[in-house]
């Protein structure tokens, strides 16, 4: 009685795991998500990221200075003071892309929802001129990479 009991025993778990690894390799068939390569500065009490990036471009403007020209979208009308949160990297990245969060300050009081259209054009002091060849702004749903004109 002891070794049918054994026997069945071990066909059961024979079984259940047989069940598991088809999970699991259903589940790791999926290509992951593609991961930032840096990690955000701290941004101030009410400020968030812009809800989506429509489009981007950059340029060397005066010496030392990046000029960039960010257009997107907020979730409702009186969001203030956009501006570029360069992202912190380790190293310089190997393909020359960096990562900029676009953020806005939300509006004191909520009003109601509405897409509202937002600019950001200004310049970036003091770019790593050296390593770069492209910007990756990131916003809550989107993230747009605007490459530096060659030539």
């Amino acid at each position: 009685m002891r070794s049918v009991i054994l026997a069945a025993g071990l066909v059961a778990v024979l079984g259940l795991s047989a069940c598991d690894s088809s999970k699991t390799a259903a589940v790791a068939a999926a290509p992951p998500p593609p991961k930032d390569t840096a990690r955000s500065q701290q941004m101030y009490a009410g400020q968030e990221l812009i809800s989506k990036i429509d489009t981007a471009t950059i340029k060397v403007g005066k010496p030392g200075t990046l000029e960039v020209d960010v257009t997107g979208e907020v979730g409702m009308p009186g969001y203030t003071n956009a501006a570029l949160l360069p992202r912190i990297n380790a190293g310089a990245p190997q393909d020359g892309v960096y990562e900029v969060d676009v953020v806005a300050d939300k509006p004191a009081t909520p009003g109601a929802a509405a897409t509202t259209p937002i600019t950001i054009k200004n310049g970036w002091p003091g770019y790593p001129a050296d390593h770069l060849k492209g910007v990756k702004f990131i916003a809550k749903t989107n993230s747009v990479v605007a490459m530096l004109p060659t030539g």
